[in-house]
């Protein structure tokens, strides 16, 4: 099924990305790994292929997705790129933490999961009382974490991409800067602008349940939203 999602998700985006490759004299090409190639997995690597990134699917059904996209295993897409975006349930974390933890150390992992207690067990449960963010990157210590693309539903993301007008804010939170300005630049490559709320800590802003959860809007409303939170960081 995640293949399946994958392909439909890619589909719906309009069957623009007919290949992987940018053409030629397209900037800031960006190689990506897809860690889930369910909804927001397929959706988001789906726009950045229209955008001329280089994207590999990690799927248990390939074929499904071919020849919209390539596919491989989790440690193809891994290897395939030094960018990462995480986009499975919570309770996966602990197994590809044991898997792919040391593969994973170094690249820019953009985290896209939600935890959800009743769904993800111990995992789940770890994320809502520690933090989201912190408790990914314990997870995977060596990684250089940012959150990103969780704030709201696939299908919103496929609608709201390059809104006319102004562009909807997607927020984002990380600890290094350098992995900031990637997972920045991405976020823009998508059809968005991202708007840093601050430190790892800071995800559980717009996590499920958070104050700025499915809180759609324009970077200016994102950032006076940030601006009314308690202690804010000072969103960038």
């Amino acid at each position: 099924m995640a293949g399946f999602a994958a392909a439909a998700a890619l589909a719906a985006l309009g069957g623009r990305a007919q290949g992987l490759r940018a053409q030629p004299g397209a900037a800031r090409m960006q190689p990506v790994g897809v860690i889930g190639a369910g909804h927001i997995g397929g959706t988001i690597g789906g726009l950045w292929v229209q955008a001329g990134h280089p994207v590999l699917f990690s799927s248990r059904h390939p074929d499904e997705l071919r020849p919209l996209a390539q596919a491989g295993s989790v440690a193809q897409a891994i290897a395939f790129a030094d960018v990462v975006l995480l986009a499975v349930p919570y309770k996966a974390l602990p197994e590809i933490a044991r898997d792919y933890g040391r593969a994973l150390s170094g690249k820019v992992v953009i985290d896209a999961t939600n935890a959800f207690r009743e769904r993800d067990g111990d995992a789940g449960a770890l994320a809502l009382r520690d933090g989201i963010g912190i408790t990914t990157a314990r997870f995977l210590p060596g990684a250089r974490v940012v959150r990103a693309f969780n704030f709201m539903a696939a299908a919103a993301f496929a609608s709201e991409s390059h809104h006319a007008g102004e562009p909807v804010a997607v927020p984002i939170a990380g600890d290094d800067p350098q992995a900031l300005r990637v997972a920045k630049q991405l976020v823009r490559d998508a059809g968005f602008e991202p708007v840093v709320v601050g430190g790892r800590a800071s995800a559980d802003s717009f996590a499920p349940g958070g104050p700025l959860f499915h809180q759609i809007g324009s970077a200016q409303a994102m950032r006076e939203r940030i601006a009314r939170l308690p202690n804010p960081a000072g969103a960038r």
